[in-house]
Order: C-alpha cells, then sequence, then structure tokens
C-alpha cells in the first residue's frame, strides 16, 4: 500500500525544512542538561505549551499568583499537559481513544452537557485516516507528520468545543512518538502564538488542501519546530 503522506516530501522546501527542524530538535537534546535526564526542562516546557496553546484560543496565559486556574481554558490546557506522558502509549496504538482523552481534559469546563465530551461530532473518515497514519500507515519524517495531524485536527474541528487545544495536544504527542522530540523539551506552541495570525492563516491554507496550501503549512511548522527548540534551549541554560 502506498504511503500517503510520501508525496508531501515532493512539495518544495519540505524535506529540507523538516531535516532542518529535527537536527535544531535532536541538538536541544544534546545539550549537557538534557543529557542527564532532562526532566527539568520537560516540565517547563509542557507549562509553557499550555500556556501558548491557550493563549492562542484567546485566554489569558498567565499562571495566577495563587495558582488558582479560573480561565476554563486555561485550567483544560493545564490538565492536557500534565496528562499527555501517560496518554503516549494510547496514543502509539489508539488514537481515537486518546483524542477522546485530550477533549475531556481540554474541555470539561466548557461545555454544558457532559455527554458532549469526548464524543467528535465530525471528520469521519478522515479521522479514522488520520488514526491509520499515527499508528503505522506513513513512514515520512516526524516533522511531516506531526503538522499534518495538527492540521487536520484544526481543519476537521472534531469536537464542538477545544479543538485547538487538542490539535496542539495531539501534535505534541506526535512529536514524542514519531521521535522528533522524544523527551518533549522544545516548545513551538511558543512560536504559533507569538504569530497567531499567521498562524491561522497557514492553518486555513492546509485545510483548503491546495499543494501550495499544504507546503505553506508545512514550512510554516518546521519554522515553528526550530524556534521551539530554541525556547527549550532556553530553558535549558536557564536550569544549568
Amino acid at each position: 500500500m502506498p504511503d500517503p503522506l510520501k508525496p508531501l516530501l515532493d512539495l518544495e522546501g519540505v524535506a529540507a525544512a523538516a531535516k532542518s527542524a529535527q537536527d535544531a530538535v535532536f541538538a536541544v537534546h544534546r545539550l549537557p542538561a538534557n543529557l542527564r535526564g532532562g526532566a527539568a526542562t520537560a516540565a517547563e516546557a509542557s507549562v509553557r505549551a499550555a500556556r501558548a496553546s491557550a493563549g492562542i484560543e484567546g485566554a489569558n496565559p498567565e499562571l495566577p499568583a495563587d495558582g488558582a486556574v479560573a480561565d476554563p481554558v486555561l485550567a483544560g490546557a493545564l490538565r492536557v499537559a500534565e496528562t499527555l506522558e501517560s496518554l503516549l502509549p494510547t496514543w502509539r496504538r489508539a488514537p481515537m481513544q486518546a483524542l477522546a482523552r485530550l477533549h475531556v481534559l481540554a474541555a470539561a469546563d466548557l461545555v454544558e452537557d457532559p455527554d458532549a465530551l469526548g464524543r467528535p461530532s465530525s471528520g469521519g473518515g478522515r479521522l479514522e485516516l488520520l488514526a491509520q497514519l499515527v499508528t503505522g500507515a506513513t513512514s515520512v519524517p516526524g516533522p511531516v507528520l506531526t503538522a499534518v495531524v495538527h492540521g487536520e485536527l484544526l481543519a476537521l474541528k472534531p469536537f464542538a468545543t477545544a479543538n485547538g487545544v487538542v490539535a496542539r495536544a495531539a501534535a505534541r504527542l506526535t512529536m514524542v512518538a514519531t521521535g522528533l522530540d522524544p523527551k518533549a523539551l522544545s516548545v513551538p506552541e511558543v512560536a504559533f502564538f507569538r504569530r497567531v495570525p499567521r498562524y491561522l492563516e497557514a492553518a486555513e491554507g492546509f485545510a483548503g488542501g491546495t499543494p501550495e496550501g499544504v507546503r505553506a503549512w508545512l514550512l510554516f511548522c518546521c519554522e515553528a519546530f526550530e524556534a521551539g527548540a530554541r525556547e527549550a534551549k532556553s530553558i535549558s541554560d536557564a536550569a544549568s
């Protein structure tokens, strides 16, 4: 069976951008602080990713001094961040189940009907195809698959709420699962947050499905992976 994502590597600049992104993230893993485990970097990266993801949705990303998070979007993003590592085996084996759990965590304070939590209302066959890609139906590099997972979930909007937070969390899981960022040290979410208009424009282009729109999204994501590696380096430098 042919690899459905392999043609993406023929789009101008995509293969090179993916290689550059992977090299940048690998370099962070080789820093002395991260060779010793990287737990401190990963913990700080997780919180920054959650705050940025909530910020993209329009929430205030600042953590209250007393630790009591009132904003429902930020609270959901933080719950997701706390659970991502434990969801990794499920993501590798049963992505649809993992997506349902992500939505329960992200949207718990956003829906009036609890029965709506974890239940996709759209996406159908494309969601199933995405699950197949995650579980081994493609061999494209990690940056490309991560960008596709991210873009598809933004485009499909499978849930009634919190689709952005879910999409970025699924992308983060994919970064780890593909070996792009095995210790979850990088923070591309910060790059997306700093360029929200461009992020939304690129995501819309991907959803349109044209070769140029898909290419622009893939390149934009690879830029964010490199920026996320720089964010991780700053965290590592501060911790060492």
